[in-house]
């Protein structure tokens, strides 16, 4: 049988509403996960930029470890290894802290690379006027940052949202754990996962458009001493699970 038969086809427009119901369980992930990705970016950005070797060392940590761990094995370890331990985690509270902290560590980067893009003249300058660390980060070096990094963070929120994705190993209850559970319950494969596909790129396009404007927008240069950094994180998500 054909696998985009009038038939498959029909099955799936009878059966969409746990198709939407996925797309907002995704949205509602990636909105949260979002926001948590990006204040655990911040946060130990700065505090890898911060004069302080033990937050430094901290951020350092973070991010290595993070970074070089597979977003499948923390999610598992979250799922399965946290009950033994007497911790019980909703699955979709599973999900926003699984893609929250591991896109994290990749924000951070992008949030250090701004930082050390700005002249440390004027960092200088603000001290000799009398402000303290806080008042410079926020009035003055994050602000000027922020062209830097606006584009690679729009492109790895793209990444967060695609990322969603696995969860639906663990039930998760998002578009494609739906479109999993439709497809093996009818046979309809080929409608099912090209009509979750153009969700998916429904979300993400928009970003990746957004991202593109970004950089056009600012024309901002990190330091070439950053832009290896910077490059790393404009491309993460291509090869993941």
């Amino acid at each position: 049988m054909n696998a985009f038969s009038a038939e498959k086809w029909e099955k799936l427009f009878h059966n969409f509403g746990p198709f939407i119901q996925g797309f907002g369980t995704t949205l509602y992930i990636v909105i949260i996960g979002l926001i948590l990705s990006l204040a655990l970016g911040v946060i130990f950005g700065v505090l890898s930029t911060s004069h302080n070797r033990i937050l430094r060392g901290i951020a350092r940590v973070y991010v290595e470890f993070f970074q070089n761990t597979p977003l499948l094995v923390q999610v598992f370890f979250m799922y399965n290894a946290f009950p033994y331990m007497g911790i019980t985690i909703p699955v979709k509270t599973i999900g926003i802290i699984g893609v929250g902290i591991y896109h994290g560590a990749y924000m951070s980067e992008v949030v250090r690379t701004g930082i050390m893009a700005v002249p440390k003249g004027q960092s200088e300058a603000a001290l000799s006027q009398g402000f303290d660390y806080v008042q410079i980060m926020g009035h003055i070096i994050l602000p000027q940052a922020l062209k830097v990094m606006l584009p690679p963070l729009t492109n790895i929120a793209a990444n967060l949202i695609k990322n969603t994705s696995i969860l639906a190993i663990i039930a998760g209850g998002d578009l494609m754990y739906q479109a999993d559970s439709f497809a093996s319950s009818t046979l309809a494969y080929g409608p099912a996962y090209l009509v979750v596909g153009v969700l998916y790129f429904i979300i993400c396009f928009p970003l990746a458009r957004l991202s593109g404007y970004l950089e056009k927008r600012f024309g901002a240069t990190p330091h070439p001493k950053d832009y290896t950094a910077l490059l790393s994180a404009y491309d993460i998500g291509k090869g993941e699970a």
